[in-house]
């Protein structure tokens, strides 16, 4: 689907329910898997959720993620230490691209049983669930934090728990931290103290409800709306002040660009300030995912930005930094790449009419649409939304947005 966005100057003062984050929802989903006592509220309703609760739902046979990341890595560990499975774990074209051995090679550590079925290091994946016969395992600190996650969360479920060990300086503390929260909020004991993670064995928890709270990431476009438009606010829920989601973040980094966020019970009021910046140098390492927002958003206001630590997404549904330097320089932007980081040149032209391509990637569309404050544009594939935020385009329109 094709979606052309009309330009509009400000968006319509509202208030939005987001729903929860799909990161802490595939958590919540995998842990409810080992202990049906948890009931989950406000689970997101992303495709990526979808397919997880679907995929645990299956158990056994030939289970297709299709480009659900989070789900590939968190289901390889939990059917490896399910004793009795057969699985074959596949996914997407793109999804047998995106590598996975790290994880892989620490299963086979403490036992597990996984062969490949194509190219070694990929999906499709055979699995056959084992108990496993360690306890401890190693891997590097710097790589994706789903693999660690991944290993936390089935750490409880084994007989003598699970040590991780990681090596070098660890690069994804939040969202370690939220899987260490989670685990810790249903009764688990969990230590993540230095470069070691240790969680005690568990079999059973209290019966209790697990309230998720809203994305952040999804959040993030309604920030870059709010820092284009001329005026307006927008209410958010549910979200918490002391948030463990890393894209959090996004309160203290809007700053720059003059929007202020008003935290109210489980709310948050996005306001329009002066713009105070006219270029911003940030570290992503700890919120990859906010790396595309905040680039269009700099190029709509026509400031420069260095954003550093973006390793990690070029491994993503696409090359997300190969993906923004097309897009960017097709609207007229300037932009440099390397492996980590994007450089945008400040630009005060914003070239009218252009057609984003989203390459399969939700963020992309997300990403670009909040542009319609400044020009008139198209988006290709325009329902890839629903990876992550199937509401995406209703609430748009709630807020002014014009489509054809």
């Amino acid at each position: 689907m094709k979606l052309n966005l009309a330009q509009l100057d400000t968006i319509l003062s509202r208030e939005l329910k987001i729903t929860g984050s799909k990161s802490e929802t595939n958590r919540s989903l995998l842990l409810q898997a080992f202990y049906p006592e948890l009931l989950l509220r406000n689970v997101s309703n992303s495709d990526d959720a979808n397919t997880m609760r679907e995929a645990l739902a299956k158990g056994s046979g030939v289970i297709d993620v299709h480009h659900a990341g989070t789900a590939m890595r968190f289901l390889t560990a939990y059917f490896a230490v399910k004793p009795g499975v057969d699985v074959i774990l596949t996914g997407s074209e793109r999804m047998q691209q995106r590598p996975i051995k790290i994880l892989v090679d620490a299963l086979r550590t403490i036992g597990c049983q996984i062969e490949y079925l194509k190219e070694e290091g990929y999906p499709p994946l055979k699995i056959q669930g084992v108990v496993p016969v360690e306890n401890s395992v190693s891997l590097k600190a710097n790589v994706s934090s789903q693999y660690i996650s991944a290993l936390m969360l089935i750490g409880s479920s084994l007989t003598a728990g699970l040590t991780i060990h990681l090596e070098g300086e660890v690069t994804s503390i939040p969202y370690i931290n939220m899987t260490k929260q989670l685990l810790c909020q249903i009764g688990i004991e969990t230590k993540f103290d230095g470069n070691q993670i240790s969680i005690n064995p568990q079999t059973k928890v209290a019966s209790q409800t697990i309230t998720i709270e809203s994305d952040w990431s999804s959040a993030s476009y309604f920030y870059s709306m709010m820092a284009l438009s001329n005026d307006g606010e927008v209410t958010l829920s549910f979200y918490k002040k002391e948030s463990y989601q890393g894209d959090a973040r996004l309160a203290t980094i809007y700053k720059n660009f003059g929007v202020e966020t008003l935290f109210k019970n489980d709310t948050i009021t996005l306001k329009k300030k002066l713009k105070t910046v006219d270029n911003i140098v940030l570290n992503l390492v700890d919120a990859p995912d906010i790396a595309q927002t905040i680039a269009v958003t700099c190029f709509g206001l026509g400031i420069s930005c260095n954003l550093k630590g973006l390793h990690t997404l070029k491994i993503k549904e696409t090359d997300r930094l190969l993906a923004l330097k097309t897009e960017l320089e097709k609207l007229g932007g300037k932009v440099h790449i390397t492996e980590d980081a994007l450089f945008l040149e400040s630009s005060s032209h914003i070239q009218p009419d252009i057609t984003i391509e989203t390459y399969n990637d939700h963020r992309m569309a997300l990403a670009f649409a909040p542009l319609a404050l400044k020009t008139s544009l198209s988006i290709n594939d325009a329902d890839v939304v629903t990876k992550s935020y199937p509401d995406f385009w209703n609430d748009l329109e709630r807020l002014g947005f014009k489509f054809s």
